[in-house]
């Protein structure tokens, strides 16, 4: 008998270390996508602001940057988005389970918390799915407060109400949560 309850133990131990070794792979990924797509969208953002100023840099995050995200989704099998407590995009905004670790995400700042190392992950039940939910803080550098600050120039200003009629994403200021990264990933089992 103790013989068997030991096996179970083991057995146990065993499948958990591997589920927690196949959370830190998911997690890699994970990181691995916002990464690849941080190392599209910022160079060219950067460099678009440089050579045609900030109003041309709007049009990189209008049309190319959803171009790049999808891209990314198609790349990893995952969606991969971006969202905001307050976007710049309605089509940016967040789902429920996206507020609640947004405002969770401000919690963590408030705390003294590095913005650039907040993520969250969760596995969850969706409509008879399980899947592994994840996101990853976006904060704002000097650069976004371009575009996203409290001072837009009046140039982008116009530009931005012509392609964002409802655009939220202004006030903020460097160091603040801009937004985050966010993936679904679909468990297959």
């Amino acid at each position: 008998m103790k013989y068997l309850c030991l096996m179970i133990a083991i057995s146990l131990s065993s499948s958990v270390a591997f589920a927690t070794e196949d959370i830190d792979a998911k997690l890699y990924n994970y990181r691995s996508a916002v990464s690849k797509l941080m190392k599209t969208l910022k160079p060219e953002l950067v460099n678009t602001m440089k050579s045609k100023g900030p109003v041309a840099a709007i049009e990189v995050c209008n049309i190319k940057s959803p171009i790049m995200t999808e891209a990314v989704s198609k790349d990893t099998g995952f969606v991969v988005q971006r969202t905001s407590l307050k976007p710049r995009n309605a089509a940016n905004t967040p789902d429920e389970w996206e507020t609640k670790v947004l405002n969770q995400f401000e919690d963590r700042k408030a705390k003294g918390e590095n913005p650039k190392s907040i993520e969250f992950y969760e596995i969850l039940e969706n409509d008879g799915k399980r899947q592994i939910r994840y996101m990853k803080a976006i904060p704002t550098s000097k650069p976004c407060t371009v575009c996203h600050g409290e001072m837009i120039p009046p140039p982008v200003q116009a530009k931005l109400k012509e392609l964002y009629p409802t655009d939220k994403a202004v006030g903020f200021k460097v160091g603040d949560l801009r937004g985050a990264f966010s993936i679904i990933d679909t468990i297959t089992q």
